[in-house]
């Protein structure tokens, strides 16, 4: 079918945000916690925030806004006391606003609590209905979860016993940490789509403290050893002498992580499931350059996540890895521009090319991902007007042909560039040479798994119950 250039705007995926959780009696649990969002600063950049437990009380500071604008050395004094949560966090469009700040306090039946969700739950919709809640799109998947544990505690239960009346009824995604009296729990969902990891401060001799975080940097930068992920279903507790685990949800048959972590979320340095993500990176860019061969003169990666597989293409082709592009560090989300020219800016002022390592060259240029590809088209005709003679892109995963529903912003399936259109079609519009993705099986090689990733908006297979329309669970966020 005809492509309408006008018609797709915005291209990079987006990641729900990132969590945390420190218990560290004696320490000044504020400002690790301020580091490890730091590390988790990719993850969501539209809000942050922390809340901490001291004298019986919680204190909530959050806000929109990095995590370096949002708090300063006068808030991080105020947020005192030895358990802390945080979260950053990145929003659909259309819903970047302080209200869908986390961390979410709630008080019930006197008991105290404050949460912190990575994910999207897919039943938002029924859940409320059946608590009699009038769900609107100013409450989040979060604060409905909450307001749920928080009527299930003034009926007696206690914050623990209620995370399993509540989130047994949950569909979908959470990587969540909550914090109550002395205490925080980390409970991810049964298909482990979101990453959750744990740590410890100290040594296993004399333990100090005790740490949950999306990716294991987040770990590294406050000295904590990385101990293990936490496994679906299973939820862990940290206290000031320990860690607690119960099995808290039955846990699906396979492990379900996102292989978009894999591919773009998660940073270089990251394990996940026991492998490095900068590795399996670079074997992409490898099993990539063995699919077909083009002659070229350079391999160059779009920065950042492309450039570990361009690295890798380059070692399998034989042809030379080199820089053909310059990011700007201090541009975070290109938010969708209204017409073509404002998105081609947009692509601009994030990237500049090396014009005396482009002029007159024949690229192949790495990428992680097309998703609408009008950033991919903008960055195209940016290489051609710097002097290139051919432009050939590679992209590190499949063809991104189905929606999200867990915890990723994708659009519906009608604007993803190639759930309707042949690939000779998509490099017709972008304007590029050749273009080719990796298979889904070298993908999985690289990686080094089977069966254990969710590649639902790869295959359109989801291992979970979704929505029949994209929107329909109303608490997308």
């Amino acid at each position: 079918m005809p492509l309408d250039p006008d018609s797709f705007d915005g291209e990079r995926l987006k990641e729900a945000c990132g969590v945390v959780g420190i218990v560290a009696p004696g320490s000044d649990v504020a400002y690790m916690c301020y580091d490890t969002l730091y590390a988790l600063q990719h993850r969501g950049q539209e809000s942050a925030g922390m809340a901490t437990f001291n004298n019986h009380q919680i204190t909530v500071v959050k806000d929109n806004g990095l995590v370096s604008h949002v708090f300063s050395d006068a808030s991080l004094r105020a947020l005192a006391g030895a358990h802390v949560i945080g979260h950053t966090r990145y929003s659909t469009s259309g819903s970047a606003n302080w209200t869908a700040a986390q961390p979410v306090f709630r008080s019930a039946a006197g008991s105290i609590f404050a949460i912190a969700h990575n994910g999207n739950l897919t039943n938002t919709t029924a859940l409320a209905e059946e608590a009699g809640i009038e769900f609107t799109s100013m409450l989040s998947d979060s604060d409905l979860v909450a307001e749920l544990l928080a009527r299930a505690v003034d009926r007696g239960a206690s914050v623990g016993e209620a995370l399993k009346e509540v989130l047994s009824q949950a569909e979908g995604a959470f990587s969540m940490v909550i914090l109550e009296s002395g205490k925080i729990h980390a409970v991810r969902d049964p298909h482990g789509f979101r990453p959750l990891c744990l740590g410890q401060l100290g040594t296993p001799e004399d333990p100090e403290g005790w740490v949950v975080a999306s990716e294991t940097p987040a770990l590294d930068v406050i000295g904590a050893t990385f101990l293990r992920e936490i496994l679906p279903g299973e939820m862990v507790t940290l206290t000031d002498i320990g860690v607690t685990s119960v099995q808290l949800l039955e846990p699906s048959d396979k492990q379900d992580l996102c292989i978009f972590e894999f591919v773009y979320f998660a940073r270089p340095d990251s394990y996940l499931m026991g492998h490095q993500v900068h590795t399996t990176r670079r074997r992409m860019g490898e099993l990539l350059a063995g699919q077909s061969h083009v002659d070229a003169d350079l391999v160059m990666g779009v920065p950042d996540s492309g450039v570990p597989a361009a690295e890798g293409f380059a070692k399998a082709s034989g042809i030379p890895f080199g820089y053909g592009l310059v990011k700007n560090r201090y541009i975070g989300r290109t938010f969708i521009s209204p017409d073509q020219v404002k998105r081609a800016a947009n692509v601009r002022r994030k990237l500049n090319p090396l014009r005396e390592n482009i002029e007159g060259q024949r690229l192949i240029v790495v990428d992680d991902s097309i998703v609408r590809g009008t950033t991919t088209q903008a960055l195209v005709r940016m290489l051609r007007d710097a002097g290139a003679a051919q432009v050939h892109l590679r992209i590190s995963s499949p063809p991104f042909m189905w929606p999200c529903y867990f915890g990723i912003d994708t659009p519906t399936r009608d604007d993803l560039l190639a759930a309707k259109h042949t690939i000779a079609e998509m490099n017709d519009f972008i304007g590029s040479d050749t273009l080719e993705f990796i298979s889904l099986a070298n993908l999985r090689a690289a990686i080094g798994l089977s069966g254990e990733c969710c590649d639902a908006c790869l295959t359109g297979n989801y291992p979970a119950p979704v929505p029949v329309t994209i929107g329909a669970a109303g608490g997308r966020w």
